[in-house]
């Protein structure tokens, strides 16, 4: 069964099924916009609440070395995530579905109005062949009553006594002529109906069932198509299902990393001073040497015993200890257990800083490497000053951290219990080595290029991305990316790859390299 043998005179029900048909995907593409829309909202609430919720300033990273502190950040760093993925599927369903579907929304929109086109201008052909066809039989009637009635007058003529033999002839003569054009237009009309029962029958045998099946062909390939973006509607969601189960188990994971105890003890180092409790306060007789005739209670008072209840107030700056001389830098003035604390933190510190420099330097060395195999995208010379100041950067941070290192191995009773305590930031020391002894090449380039951007990280990508959009690139699984613009609150971030090429990918797709 099919539309040109079984609804070959149903022009005006096919015509309103087909647009019926494009009204619903037209209906399709809006419904999906608006899902895509409450994506981007409920992404962009997310992110406004873990950005909210999320620990700041100095005070805050003390904190996050507890592990219920850090746990809680880890969530909301897996739900900035997950919010990335729900921008990913707004994203995908605009692009695959909506942008997709009102292309070929426009085709087949043209595709149907040439087929309804070809169908009028047939059915008009067939009409003007009737028209010319009535036309033909009118003029053999019209021809064929003239050629009867001078037939009747010649015969008449023929049979009146008083005609003389020149009116019969006359009279035969104009009968004859009549007779003939009469069987000539009878010649036309039976020619020109044979010519029109042939149109017809390849208007409507031929020409009229072809153009309704290509109109059936047109609505089930446009039901398919329709099909395939309900399913997509679906698909592109699963596609982002293992990722957002990542998030998922990140936070049940983050949850239970947390340990009371050691958090506990945590809290005890931080804060413990070192001294001894103090010990039992002794007997005071008073009863020696006392004089009967008068008290000397008023010229010597009792000794008052110190508060040493820890929650007391806050006492006022005395005058002596405005003028006390300030803390020293190795931190001597503080007990031992706190000076240990304090070097070691200022350790960690100067350990972060080295390692980030360093990571800046690599950026910075593989950057130049890019530019030199690729002139086109930049000097390599512009570099250069930048990588100057870098390597001065980590040859100061190295020597602070030596200096640190000394203290700590002088409050821990020697060197080798210093090594002990700080193994990672003698390895740190060790992988900022080579940067500082190349900075003495870069020494004699002027500083014109001071205002070139430069990395301010490197990352890993955790996922392959397949960067369709404008602005974006792609990226594979494993690859090392520098990080030239960090996550804004909008769920991206701007790399540079090894090859040079540089755009946009969803922050969530990379873990940042400490």
């Amino acid at each position: 069964m099919d539309w040109g043998t079984d609804l070959w005179d149903q022009y005006d029900v096919i015509d309103k099924h087909t647009q019926s048909g494009l009204d619903l995907v037209d209906r399709y593409i809006k419904f999906v916009k608006e899902r895509t829309e409450i994506e981007q909202n409920y992404a962009k609430q997310l992110r406004n609440l873990t950005k909210k919720y999320a620990k700041r300033g100095s005070k805050d990273e003390q904190d996050c070395k507890f592990s219920n502190y850090a746990s809680f950040q880890e969530i909301l760093n897996e739900l900035n995530d997950y919010a990335g993925q729900r921008e990913l599927i707004a994203e995908n369903m605009m692009t695959a579905i909506c942008v997709e579907l009102t292309k070929y929304l426009q085709d087949i929109k043209q595709e149907r109005k040439t087929h309804l086109s070809d169908a009028k201008k047939a059915q008009q052909t067939l009409e003007s062949s009737f028209k010319h066809l009535e036309s033909t039989k009118k003029r053999f009637a019209k021809e064929w009553a003239e050629a009867d009635k001078a037939t009747q007058q010649a015969e008449k003529t023929e049979n009146d006594l008083n005609a003389t033999r020149l009116d019969v002839e006359k009279a035969k003569q104009h009968a004859h002529a009549r007779t003939h054009t009469a069987e000539e237009c009878r010649n036309d009309y039976a020619a020109q109906l044979q010519k029109y029962n042939k149109e017809q029958n390849f208007f409507y045998y031929s020409e009229i069932p072809q153009i309704f099946n290509k109109l059936q062909d047109m609505d089930e390939r446009r039901i398919q198509r329709l099909a395939e973006g309900y399913c997509q509607f679906s698909d592109i969601e699963k596609k982002v299902l293992p990722i957002i189960s990542k998030c998922l188990e990140g936070i049940s994971t983050a949850g239970g990393k947390i340990d009371e105890k050691q958090d506990s003890i945590l809290f005890i180092e931080q804060h413990k001073s070192g001294f001894e409790r103090p010990g039992d306060v002794e007997f005071e007789d008073y009863t020696q040497g006392i004089k009967p005739a008068t008290s000397d209670s008023s010229l010597h008072p009792p000794k008052v015993r110190a508060k040493l209840w820890p929650f007391s107030k806050k006492h006022k700056t005395t005058h002596a200890e405005k003028h006390m001389p300030p803390p020293a830098e190795d931190f001597s003035h503080l007990p031992p257990e706190q000076r240990k604390k304090k070097l070691q933190a200022k350790i960690d510190d100067i350990t972060k800083e080295l390692q980030k420099t360093q990571d800046q330097s690599d950026a910075l060395e593989k950057m130049k490497g890019v530019y030199e195999q690729n002139p086109q995208m930049g000097d390599p010379s512009s570099l250069e000053p930048q990588i100057t100041e870098t390597a001065q950067t980590i040859g100061r941070l190295r020597g602070e951290l030596a200096k640190y290192e000394t203290w700590l191995a002088e409050a821990v009773g020697g060197e080798e219990s210093s090594n002990t305590v700080n193994n990672n930031a003698q390895h740190s020391i060790s992988s900022v080595v080579t940067a500082d002894q190349s900075q003495n090449i870069y020494t004699e380039f002027d500083d014109e290029f001071d205002d070139i951007e430069s990395p301010i990280g490197q990352c890993t990508a955790l996922y392959t991305f397949e960067g369709n959009s404008e602005g974006t690139i792609s990226i594979t699984e494993g690859e090392l990316l520098s990080v030239m613009e960090e996550d804004k609150g909008d769920g991206w971030m701007r790399v540079l790859r090894a090859n040079g090429e540089e755009g946009y990918i969803p922050s969530s797709y990379v873990k940042l390299t400490p």
